[in-house]
């Protein structure tokens, strides 16, 4: 890559960034991507300046990966894994590693989890027909932020599920062991996992996504994950389930809440529903942020007449 177009590159992600996130939110985004945020200061007191210095010494293909994902045009290929299709876009990403004979129940699970703003792959029922199946299996494996383990007779057996599993072992990331007759075993042993026996669909993904949301590993996605679905939600109820969900969490980052505030401002859908923004509000009391009013941000009526 060229200098010029690097320093390109890198201002825009600058931007995105900025335009998409809190300071925090950077850190843990980029963090993920192996880059030390901790202790470091900005030139100034900018998050565009902030991602700009943090990057500058980034390697090449580090910097195309972040730029993919943000979906941003450039000429140059990245000797990584292209970007999964299949993901929800703003969801949390979880690899749901399962026999091929409980393919209906995973794909229930699937659709339960949507209710958690997770986003769940089912290798049998995400990859279309033309696509490569190896070659979209890796791809997901390359981009889940957490697998759920669904363990019954056979899976130990599965050279697939135990690759699988491996992958997700080496990549160090946060592993679910779902418990449906097998214990968990080998590098996985050390987790007691979730006891899926006698328990219904909807009460297995509630228990992974309490997993999730607990996890250090995971808390922070998680979280970014539920605000971001609350802000593009065009459905008050929906809005409002998600919104329950933070409710029932201690400690939320105050930048997270800014966040979520300043995106929720814009949905004119939810600020016009007194239900939803008194919910909110609620929320926001519990950790010192200000209220939003019914309606949303009200712009400003400028006279044109006025002296210039």
């Amino acid at each position: 890559m060229k200098v010029l177009d690097r320093i390109d590159l890198i201002d825009r992600i600058g931007r995105e960034l900025q335009s998409r996130m809190s300071f925090s939110d950077i850190d843990v985004y980029l963090g993920a991507y192996g880059i030390d945020c901790k202790d470091f200061q900005p030139s100034a007191n900018s998050k565009w300046v902030y991602v700009k210095e943090l990057l500058a010494d980034a390697n090449e293909d580090l910097v195309l990966r972040i730029a993919d994902e943000l979906e941003l045009d450039h000429a140059y290929s990245s000797s990584a894994p292209k970007e999964a299709t299949f993901w929800k876009v703003g969801h949390f990403r979880l690899f749901l590693s399962h026999l091929a004979s409980f393919k209906v129940k995973t794909g229930q699970l699937q659709h339960a989890l949507r209710n958690y703003a997770i986003s769940g792959f089912v290798a049998h029922e995400d990859i279309e027909p033309s696509k490569e199946w190896q070659t979209e299996i890796e791809a997901a494996l390359q981009t889940m932020d957490a697998m759920a383990c669904l363990l019954m007779p056979g899976f130990k057996e599965s050279n697939w599920c135990d690759q699988e599993v491996g992958v997700a072992v080496g990549r160090d990331i946060l592993i679910i062991p779902v418990r449906r007759g097998l214990d968990p075993y080998g590098f996985i042993g050390k987790y007691q996992g979730i006891q899926a026996v006698n328990k219904t669909v909807a009460q297995v993904a509630e228990e992974i996504f309490n997993t999730i949301i607990k996890s250090p590993k995971t808390r922070a996605k998680m979280i970014r994950c539920i605000s971001n679905a609350i802000s593009q939600s065009t459905e008050v109820d929906d809005a409002l389930e998600k919104v329950a969900l933070l409710q029932e969490q201690p400690d939320i980052p105050k930048d997270s809440l800014e966040s979520l505030r300043s995106e929720v401002s814009d949905n004119q859908v939810l600020t016009k529903s007194t239900a939803f923004v008194k919910e909110l509000n609620g929320l926001f009391a519990k950790h010192g942020i200000e209220n939003i009013p019914v309606g949303g941000t009200q712009e400003p009526e400028w006279d044109d007449d006025i002296p210039f």
